[in-house]
């Protein structure tokens, strides 16, 4: 992914609400197959790692990221953003994270 296009998806990930959070238990296979569903009807998503785990973000969203075979667009404190592109959601000038 090139810089500008980071970029752009940090600047429409700013406005996201959480919609994943990671708990103390990690990163289980039912989370990942949640997040699965989220990233394929969304595209774009923000997640955030709970205070009493011991996960760090960086490493929950490289972890997530590889599993998912999505891109890591940021990290800010216990929150992150990634980004899998989905050719099967119909063109449409509104993105649907925008929905």
């Amino acid at each position: 992914m090139k810089g500008k296009d980071r970029a752009a998806l940090r600047a429409e990930a700013h406005h996201l609400s959480v919609q994943v959070h990671i708990g103390h238990a990690g990163l289980t296979p039912a989370l990942l197959a949640s997040l699965d569903d989220v990233l394929r009807t969304h595209e774009l998503v923000k997640l955030q790692v709970a205070k009493a785990g011991e996960l760090k973000a960086k490493d929950a969203a490289r972890e997530a990221a590889g599993a998912m075979r999505a891109e890591v667009v940021q990290v800010i404190g216990r929150t992150f953003t990634l980004y899998r592109e989905n050719p099967d959601l119909p063109d449409a000038d509104v993105p649907p994270w925008r929905g």
